[in-house]
């Protein structure tokens, strides 16, 4: 069952996955939220991955929702055939997008949520009044491109912002963070905000990826508790 909010929601990202098992690798994170799809075009982020045939085989092949995040040029134009493809969630970037609130209402007309997705030096202020025609909003603590990178610590003010943002316009809206979060870093996210995490080499490079993701999820709950405990006071 999904997480509608309140909740630390868990995306294992397959960028961090055995490529060459890859229907294994989703079956193997039971449990997770969604499961994280980078697409990368070797133009707006120096690396290449997958595309529109590998999401629909992964569609076939879990049961878990699709979370595809497109670190792409050009995403008006090829954003939804990844909904047609079978994804839940279709992130764009704001840096990419030429017209961001009709991709966004396109996306929402398809079917899946629409989520905008921030690089480190893009600043969330310039797209507040964007903020209703979004689901999600992703701050990358990481430069995209490739996975396995240090966290940016630097981000979590930025994180907080956009926390605020969100609670000063009554937004139901989910904050994502994607970019080194592992055991060592999820409860910084979650303390300034964030409640979906995108998970790489902290689920694909353990042992039983499925009880990081749990171990995940306690420890993010356990922070977000915390700041919200601290907030009544």
């Amino acid at each position: 069952m999904l997480n509608t909010g309140g909740m630390a929601q868990i995306n294992p990202s397959i960028l961090s996955a055995d490529f060459a098992r890859l229907a294994d690798e989703a079956n193997a994170v039971e449990g997770a939220d969604w499961l994280h799809v980078d697409v990368m075009d070797n133009h707006f982020v120096p690396n290449l991955t997958l595309g529109v045939p590998v999401v629909q085989s992964l569609r076939k092949a879990t049961g878990i929702p699709l979370d595809c995040h497109l670190m792409i040029e050009d995403p008006d134009r090829w954003a939804p055939a990844f909904v047609d493809a079978g994804a839940g969630s279709v992130t764009f970037h704001a840096e990419a997008a030429a017209a961001p609130v009709r991709l966004a209402r396109e996306i929402r007309a398809l079917g899946a949520r629409a989520s905008m997705a921030l690089k480190p030096a893009t600043p969330v202020e310039p797209f507040e009044d964007l903020l209703p025609e979004l689901d999600m909003l992703l701050v990358m603590t990481v430069e995209p491109g490739f996975g396995g990178q240090a966290f940016l610590d630097i981000m979590l003010p930025k994180i907080r912002r956009t926390r605020a943002l969100i609670e000063r316009h009554g937004l139901p809206m989910w904050l994502q963070v994607d970019g080194g979060v592992s055991a060592e870093t999820i409860e910084r996210c979650a303390e300034a905000g964030a409640d979906v995490f995108v998970a790489g080499s902290a689920v694909y490079g353990a042992d039983d990826p499925a009880a990081a993701v749990r171990g995940l999820r306690a420890a993010a709950e356990r922070a977000a508790a915390g700041r919200d405990g601290a907030q009544g006071r």
